[in-house]
């Protein structure tokens, strides 16, 4: 599914302050595997999540989504492959549309745009359903402005956005961080259903640990740009918390 081949990424080349954020990684994801990724501040887990959604680009090295290499893919053309979840609850939305045509976007987001809204009665019932799923009674909500809505409750309807165009791999960069802890915790909760429901391949980056433990089916450590730790599922379940701590001694 994805593929990542001798990666490698430095900031501020040439300069006094160039630093190395990823160092000769190679790795695989396979349909289906929800992995989690750890590691300190800087340790480039956001890094590598940004090359993967084609923000940056990597100096050396190639990207494999579903066999096409998208190496050189900006961010947009990947959008047919990738959904992303930020961590601020305000990027990704349209405070000043409703949800309704926030969903729009969304289901346009692979398509040629045209210049009418395409939402209809059908479309209203699609979007009803999908946000049914989410059990927040937020499909009666579907005029309402998405910026007078919960940050909890925009990351929840953000997830549930990142599906309607049938995007094949998610990327979770810590979407519960700035969150309140019962909000951050629903937001989890439903990002794992949806995942799971879905059988989408998703990429989570998170400094919580007990999140780290509870979901996913596979854990990855990073520190200083390179993949010290990868457990598979079997692995990962017999992984205690207080072990986890250790990894960050």
């Amino acid at each position: 599914m994805i593929k990542l081949d001798q990666i490698n990424k430095k900031f501020h080349k040439g300069f006094p302050n160039e630093s190395i954020a990823i160092r000769e990684v190679s790795l695989e994801i396979e349909n289906g595997e929800y992995a989690i990724i750890v590691g300190a501040n800087g340790s480039g887990k956001s890094t590598l999540l940004n090359l993967i959604a084609g923000n940056i680009f990597a100096d050396k090295g190639k990207i494999f989504i579903d066999n096409t290499d998208v190496t050189f893919f900006k961010d947009y053309q990947r959008s047919k492959f990738i959904s992303r979840v930020f961590q601020n609850p305000l990027q990704g939305t349209a405070p000043d549309l409703s949800v309704l045509d926030n969903f729009r976007l969304a289901a346009l987001r692979t398509q040629r745009k045209k210049l009418i809204s395409g939402i209809n009665k059908k479309f209203e019932q699609l979007v009803k359903e999908q946000i049914s799923v989410l059990k927040l009674g937020l499909e009666s909500k579907l005029h309402q402005m998405m910026g007078t809505l919960s940050g909890g409750q925009r990351q929840a309807l953000t997830l549930v956005m990142g599906t309607m165009a049938n995007c094949k791999l998610m990327l979770l960069d810590e979407p519960a961080a700035a969150l309140d802890p019962r909000s951050a915790a629903l937001v989890m909760e439903k990002a794992n259903d949806i995942i799971l429901m879905n059988k989408l391949t998703a990429i989570l980056v998170t400094h919580n640990m007990k999140d780290a433990l509870n979901y996913g089916n596979r854990l990855i450590q990073m520190k200083e740009g390179v993949v010290v730790k990868d457990l598979n599922n079997e692995q990962k379940k017999s992984l205690v918390q207080a072990e986890l701590f250790r990894w960050f001694d």
